[in-house]
């Protein structure tokens, strides 16, 4: 990846450290009790609940929230914790908007649901926050899992092994714990650290020994896990990011948009992080929508999403859609980039408009350019690291439904294996069944 150089128009200090804190500040404010039991008491808990049919960890939505109601919002806690360990930061960003809520009775009725994502981060907050854990380790199996990866998928992984029994050997590759949540999502949805807390609070239920600094086919190798191990689950995400494929792509100041959002998340003083004036992020996901709104919050001029297809196939829901043009960002549909400008850095983009001709996308021959001192690519990542000995599929590693790869004692889960959308409650649903399937396994 090219580095981003200091230029006239790519600067710190756009905005003072006062504003920077309002922008980024949380999203979704907590509900307090009063709050809470209103938003709760809107729910008409149905028996054959949609909500829960739509949830990827299948949570109990009709009982956790009747337990808020009835003032017991520990017991909440514990139904939603006994589906999805990281049931915490999955209520500030699981995509309600497309999942839970969009089936809820009140939003087809009334088109405004039940504020499912909120009432789970109320009763989550109250439980983590007094530092309690939900479950206790059952006796010791004297079997040893490693588990590589310390995202989402690894850690709902581990954790369930480490409560029923066995000892978990976690290994990461950064020099710190969360990989999504911690790196690669908006610093408004997770606010005050909130994914290290989490993260010690999930290791707090003991049987967990956390490697940092370990990655996989350098510091460490899958046949040696093997031997060294009772069961391996590899959990590595995907980490490398597509190109754009364009002449002068190389140029200064084109990144890739995950790095710049691992920055921003890291970020100390957000006052010395660098800016473009003019920002153009390519890409129709959410990963596109962190990076065009928080460069915006940073004090970029204009910033512009440009998405090859049309509003409906864009990935990212028409929340974060909205959410990214009531922020002051354009978005430009059916239009791909040909041609990256500028002498050294990056001077502008000129795209070719699309359109979509028996299922094929094809240019219409028009074109137009966007004024860019800093561009940001958000096409999609790809699987690196992965052991040659595991066959894919579709640029991931293949895995049977219960997360069985193709060598034996093998599991994989989360974004690098196939499954479903690469959300941090799909893969805290596939470490979760993979801990299942490998504990079934190991005690025969």
């Amino acid at each position: 990846m090219p580095n981003s150089v200091a230029t006239e128009g790519v600067v710190s200090k756009r905005l003072d450290s006062k504003t920077l804190t309002n922008n980024f500040s949380d999203l979704h404010p907590p509900l307090d009790d009063h709050e809470a039991l209103v938003a709760a008491d809107r729910c008409y808990f149905c028996y054959d609940a949609p909500c829960m049919e739509a949830c990827p960890t299948s949570i109990d939505i009709p009982l956790f929230i009747r337990q808020i109601t009835t003032g017991t919002p520990e017991a909440s806690a514990k139904t939603i914790f006994s589906q999805n360990i990281l049931g915490g930061m999955c209520a500030r960003v699981c995509p309600t908007e497309t999942l839970c809520e969009e089936v809820c009775v009140r939003e087809t009725a009334e088109g405004k649901p039940v504020e499912i994502g909120r009432l789970q981060r109320y009763a989550t907050d109250t439980f983590m926050y007094k530092g309690k854990q939900p479950f206790q380790r059952a006796a010791a199996t004297g079997k040893t899992v490693a588990v590589v990866g310390a995202g989402p998928a690894g850690l709902s992984c581990a954790h369930r092994l480490a409560v029923l029994g066995h000892d978990i050997i976690l290994f990461d590759a950064r020099p710190k714990g969360g990989g999504l949540n911690e790196f690669g999502i908006a610093s408004y949805k997770s606010v005050d650290g909130f994914a290290q807390k989490e993260l010690d609070w999930l290791l707090s239920i003991g049987g967990i020994n956390v490697r940092y600094d370990k990655m996989l086919g350098a510091d460490i190798t899958l046949e040696q896990l093997q031997v060294d191990y009772d069961a391996v689950f590899l959990g590595i995400g995907l980490g490398g990011v597509n190109d754009l494929r364009t002449d002068g792509e190389d140029k200064d100041n084109v990144l890739d948009a995950v790095s710049f959002i691992s920055d921003l998340r890291q970020a100390d003083d957000l006052t010395k992080l660098p800016i473009g004036k003019h920002v153009v992020v390519i890409g129709g996901g959410m990963t596109a929508v962190d990076a065009a709104v928080q460069s915006k919050l940073l004090g970029a001029l204009d910033v512009t999403i440009v998405y090859r297809r049309g509003k409906e196939r864009m990935s990212a829901s028409v929340f974060e859609q909205d959410l990214a043009t009531s922020k002051g960002v354009r978005i430009i549909y059916n239009a791909k980039p040909v041609k990256v400008t500028g002498n050294g850095a990056v001077a502008g983009v000129e795209f070719a408009y699309t359109e979509t001709k028996n299922g094929k996308l094809t240019a219409t021959g028009e074109t137009f350019s966007l004024q860019a001192d800093q561009v940001f690519k958000a096409i999609g990542q790809t699987l690196q690291d992965a052991p040659a000995a595991l066959k894919t599929e579709g640029g991931k590693i293949k895995v049977s439904e219960s997360g069985q790869s193709s060598v034996n004692g093998v599991w994989a889960g989360g974004d690098c294996a196939t499954g479903g959308d690469d959300l941090t409650v799909t893969g805290v649903a596939e470490g979760r069944d993979a801990a299942m399937d490998i504990h079934a396994s190991l005690m025969g």
